[in-house]
């Protein structure tokens, strides 16, 4: 390697600084709740970024001019100066660069991929290749980026840990990155594009994939000799989570088993060229506690020294196959995440087999409503990787390669791609399983719930027979002295028939007046009943109280209608 490369010295950790600075580990909160993304927003091919119709009416509107070049750092001007439909209120819009943290250290994983097909992630003096990017040190990286690379260089992929607006300029700027993969990446949009194409010579890919992963529950992991609180204290946070919890698919979902599913993002941009090519993966703050980026640089490295992958990068020189072996990552996680799901489904189907709690179909539905964002998110990753397949690299078209070269690494590509599409098709079937599963979970549950409330009424039903039994002896005694009762009263009447005594009322006077109060009860009860045979439902007030008259005139209508129709109609 030449002495100019060698300057990447000056912006690299000792080989004992790894990583990024993450959250404490003694953090015992759940992850925050990735935002519902804005899909008109993914990709260039939409003519307005980040406009609002309702505030951006005016596009004639005078904006300020963009920031240009400023202490000889042509890259201040990103995007503004490279892309000039994108003005400062889309910027600010998209979060682009409020999103990153100018305060903050800034590290970048470099990995490199020789033309013989080998990978290494030391420099020509044996160093990790790790750049710290600081404030004060922002030049140097700058620098480096301008740096000419060794000839023997195949691929660089750059994954960057805690993007900082510098850097994000800084790369926008070198490479000529459309704006839309940043603010794509920043606000978990899918997406898949390719642009500026030139035959024989390149393009630019971008793929922007979220996808599920597990992690180890914060608040109910057990807490070490030096993080506050006590065992009791985190089962009352586990309590409170599961039973704040509500429908959110943005949200982390809480196991059984201790661990928790929840949104990860997989965001490269590749520039494929006929000489070099660059893949930047960008990864999402460490204040969402995801895997740091040199978790994946180290994943990848070690594909590189998998034999299988060691004999496609020999026999293949086309750079996306880097591409798609990152892809691969995130099919290892969406597997290990369904293995987390069928162990806590596994435990839901004990609990409901045991007891018949109905607030087991809560926590139900709620996996139900995650499978049904799993199968969007999973075709998604099969849509990315069909685009990788069908976007074949303009660079190969150049006469540095024969046609016999250009056959067997289109073949390559299509073998590898079925074998990917082949693994995201089990994950779907194995979705399709555990839903099915589920829902078979979920009919036991009710079906438990009905056989409980069955039991239920059939004890009200029995308890209601011996009541009624006691009212038929009741009425039965009441017949036997009802005979005896009317004589009693019928003697007891004070009228001239009964007593013999002049001055007295008569029995035909009690007999019309108990008639006449009978009538008027009768009657009135009928015109305040709300359903009855002789009212209508619809009446009015005038035909409730006169519905004796109104009743007979319907009767003697239908019955003067009937007569009235000839007799020899059948």
């Amino acid at each position: 390697m030449s002495a100019t490369n060698n300057r990447r010295a000056s912006v690299t950790f000792t080989s004992g600084l790894r990583s990024a600075p993450h959250s404490s580990m003694g953090d015992r909160t759940m992850p925050p709740a990735i935002p519902a993304p804005i899909y008109r927003h993914a990709a260039p091919s939409g003519p307005w970024p980040w406009m609002d119709f309702d505030t951006d009416a005016d596009i004639t509107l005078n904006t300020p001019a963009s920031p240009g070049a400023a202490d000889g750092q042509p890259w201040r001007g990103y995007p503004e100066a490279l892309f000039g439909n994108w003005k400062p209120d889309q910027v600010k819009r998209s979060k682009m660069l409020s999103n990153c943290s100018e305060l903050d250290m800034c590290l970048v994983h470099w990995l490199d991929v020789l033309t013989d097909g080998t990978f290494t992630v030391l420099d020509g003096e044996g160093r990790d290749q790790t750049s710290r990017v600081t404030p004060e040190r922002i030049n140097e990286f700058w620098e480096l980026l301008k740096t000419p690379r060794p000839p023997n260089i195949r691929v660089r992929a750059l994954f960057v840990d805690n993007l900082s607006m510098s850097v994000l300029q800084m790369l926008g700027t070198r490479y000529n990155i459309e704006p839309f993969f940043f603010s794509s990446s920043l606000n978990w949009i899918p997406s898949h594009y390719q642009e500026e194409i030139r035959p024989g010579k390149g393009d630019h890919i971008t793929i922007t994939l979220p996808f599920m992963r597990t992690m180890q529950n914060p608040v109910t992991r057990p807490p070490s000799p030096t993080t506050p609180g006590s065992v009791l204290s985190t089962l009352s946070q586990q309590k409170s989570t599961d039973e704040h919890q509500i429908i959110d698919t943005q949200a982390a979902l809480s196991l059984s088993c201790g661990n928790i599913l929840l949104l990860d993002l997989l965001a490269i941009h590749m520039v494929r060229s006929e000489d070099s090519s660059t893949i930047i993966s960008y990864h999402p703050s460490s204040s969402l506690r995801r895997p740091s980026p040199k978790r994946l640089h180290s994943l990848v490295y070690r594909a590189g020294q998998s034999v299988y992958w060691q004999k496609i990068f020999a026999q293949s020189k086309d750079p996306t196959f880097l591409f798609l072996a990152i892809l691969w990552y995130a099919l290892y996680a969406w597997d290990q995440a369904f293995e987390s799901l069928y162990t806590h489904i596994n435990w839901l189907e004990s609990q409901v087999l045991l007891t018949n709690n109905i607030n087991l179909t809560r926590k139900l539905h709620i996996i139900q409503a995650h499978l049904l964002q799993y199968q969007s998110l999973l075709q998604d990753f099969q849509k990315s990787v069909e685009f990788l397949h069908k976007t074949p690299n303009p660079a190969m078209d150049s006469d540095q390669y024969s046609p016999d070269e250009r056959k067997d690494s289109m073949v390559l590509m299509e073998r590898e791609c079925a074998n990917l599409l082949s693994e995201i098709g089990r994950l779907e079937t194995r979705r399709l399983l555990q839903s099915s599963r589920l829902k078979n979970v979920m009919d036991l549950a009710f079906a438990t719930v009905n056989i409980e409330d069955s039991k239920h009424m059939r004890d009200l039903t029995e308890a209601t027979v011996r009541d009624s039994g006691a009212m038929k002896q009741i009425s039965y005694l009441t017949m036997i002295f009802l005979p005896a009762s009317f004589t009693a009263g019928v003697f007891g009447m004070n009228v001239t028939e009964v007593t013999g005594q002049t001055g007295q009322e008569s029995l035909v006077r009690y007999i019309a007046v108990a008639l006449s109060l009978t009538c008027a009860t009768s009657w009135i009860v009928v015109a305040c009943h709300s359903q009855s045979q002789f009212i209508a439902q619809d009446s009015t007030l005038v035909q409730r109280m006169g519905w004796p008259v109104f009743y007979l005139l319907k009767k003697f209508n239908e019955r003067r209608r009937q007569k009235s129709l000839p007799k020899n109609i059948v």
